[in-house]
């Protein structure tokens, strides 16, 4: 249950602490004094959508904050998965709202949302008029009757299953879709790669043939440098080369060995340098072989093999790799779709086996939703004759469907006659606003004690209905107040005298600024603001007097 609340900056509430009470809690007071506007802060702990307008004027943040105790066992189980302790058996929760953005804490930590919202919906529920219309939609009667049927477990394992079987269809209808484009790009691919074959690519070919192009460009400036480089290291006919001076001065330096110590260093260093020339005159003279090859010629072969290579490219990549590359995914592509008839096949048997999955689990739903709507259609059917509905008939309407949804194999919807010798119709045909709100009621009485939820909230259910009805009304309240914290955003006397606790809020004005207030009502305040309900432009005592018996009457339901 919610133990305490605070509010901080939204809309004309500037600072607004609470604290709740077991059983059945009324909030009353005069329009536009800050009911609303407390539900929306609770709202936002679930996750709510936030509006800049929500922060009080002249504000830059708003907060609302509350601490929930006792903790439920889905409570509890959720906190430790979120890596929380739920050890104290509390939990605070806390939204922050400032221009464009918000955040969400649990126990002090950042959350996110998502956690927030899930985390909520496990300690308090708020039902508003807007519920009321969801009845309308057979699409959340499924999810009603399967909460009460408590298959939670066997939802999650079907919708599992399900999307893996929407996955696999949405393959399959686009293999077969696909199959006439397959084969035109089949064709395609096919032909790429016999292109890409013929020109028998290998990786760094195209940089060794780019300097060889070079070399052979260069054949004559080469061959004239590497003669000119050999010809002064070994000499020819005429001149004495390089190598023959450096190898006469170490004979020369060898001569003088003996009279000069370091004589023998240096015949060392010069035969060295006579070694190295040598190896160079060597390397140069090699420099100028072409492989005996007409070079023009050598030189025609490497520029069209190089032609080759470029016009590859164009189509197909920048640079050999990227062609290659090319040439792989291509022929992946290809055998996916030269083998698409096999994959159809395997596709096909992973659905026979998910649809014989999903199928259990949808006759063993339908069997738990059978028995359960026994029991919620008398249970409903109970509470809305004690809620002035003497004649009403309510029924859970199954039909089975061959096809798989998304939440069974079972189309379910709420059947109602509100009149004696009507026929079942669907509820969005013949329900009144006043109707809706009872059957809502009825089903969250029933619910109750099946989703674990210590607090819910109802804003406004006596809408529609007034007099004696919203009396039962508000006995019921209470009756789920017993197991469960109830508060009630309420216009209706009936229902307010009922209170085991009674909240009245107003607005005051503080500094020039409008801002709620909020007090809890004792014996005598009770009775004035259930007379002031109760209706009259001023209280009379008559009206006060009939104020008291409702409360004291109402005592009896305690």
């Amino acid at each position: 249950m919610i133990e305490s609340l605070h509010i901080e900056n939204i809309a004309v509430i500037k600072s607004l602490d609470v604290e709740f009470g077991k059983g059945l809690t009324v909030l009353s007071g005069e329009t536009g004094a800050g009911k609303s506007i407390m539900i929306d802060s609770l709202n936002l702990l679930l996750g709510g959508r936030t509006d800049r307008e929500l922060i009080r004027t002249g504000e830059s943040r708003a907060e609302v904050s509350a601490v929930f105790s006792p903790l439920s066992p889905r409570s509890v189980e959720l906190l430790s998965e979120m890596g929380f302790d739920p050890s104290e058996g509390r939990v605070m929760l806390c939204r922050t709202v400032s221009a464009g953005a918000s955040s969400a804490r649990i126990n002090g930590r950042a959350v996110t949302l998502s956690m927030l919202r899930e985390i909520g919906e496990t300690l308090f529920n708020i039902h508003g008029q807007n519920d009321n219309q969801q009845l309308l939609d057979p699409r959340n009667h499924a999810n009603i009757l399967d909460s009460y049927a408590d298959c939670a477990k066997d939802r999650q394992a079907y919708a599992a299953v399900y999307r893996e079987m929407l996955h696999l269809r949405t393959q399959i209808d686009s293999l077969r879709r696909d199959a006439r484009e397959q084969t035109r790009l089949g064709e395609m691919l096919r032909y790429q790669i016999a292109d890409i074959d013929s020109g028998k690519l290998k990786a760094g070919e195209e940089e060794a043939l780019c300097e060889l192009a070079k070399r052979l460009q260069g054949a004559e400036q080469i061959t004239k440098c590497c003669a000119l480089v050999e010809k002064a290291l070994r000499g020819g006919e005429k001149n004495k080369g390089a190598i023959y001076l450096v190898d006469r001065s170490a004979s020369a330096m060898e001569s003088i060995a003996d009279s000069l110590t370091e004589a023998d260093a240096l015949v060392s260093r010069l035969n060295d340098i006579r070694y190295e020339l040598e190896d160079i005159a060597e390397t140069a003279a090699g420099l100028t072989d072409f492989g005996g090859e007409d070079v023009l010629a050598k030189l025609d072969r490497v520029e069209a093999r190089l032609d080759i290579i470029a016009k590859l490219k164009r189509k197909y990549g920048s640079s050999v790799e990227e062609i290659l590359d090319f040439r792989r995914n291509a022929a992946e592509q290809l055998e996916r779709i030269e083998h698409a008839d096999d994959r159809l096949i395997d596709l096909g048997e992973e659905l026979k086996v998910l649809e014989s999955k999903a199928k259990a689990i949808a006759l063993s739903l339908r069997e738990r939703r059978r028995q359960a709507a026994k029991s919620l259609t008398e249970q409903v059917a109970d509470t809305l004759r004690f809620l002035d509905m003497p004649k009403v008939r309510f029924e859970v309407g199954m039909r089975q469907t061959s096809d798989f949804l998304p939440n069974g194999m079972d189309e379910i919807e709420f059947l109602i006659a509100t009149n004696a010798g009507e026929p079942l119709m669907p509820m969005a045909k013949i329900a009144s606003g006043g109707e809706l709100a009872r059957i809502m009621l009825s089903l969250k009485n029933v619910l109750n004690t099946c989703d674990g939820l210590n607090t819910v909230i109802f804003d406004e259910i006596d809408t529609g209905i007034s007099g004696k009805t919203s009396r039962k009304v508000g006995i019921k309240l209470k009756e789920i107040g017993r197991s469960a914290q109830v508060l009630c955003v309420t216009h209706s006397a009936q229902i307010a005298s009922l209170a085991d606790h009674h909240l009245y809020i107003s607005k005051q004005e503080i500094d020039g600024r409008t801002q709620t207030a909020l007090r809890e009502l004792d014996m005598a305040g009770r009775t004035e603001e259930v007379a002031r309900i109760l209706g009259g432009i001023e209280i009379t005592e008559a009206q006060r007097r009939a104020a008291k018996e409702m409360i004291e009457e109402g005592e009896q339901y305690g």
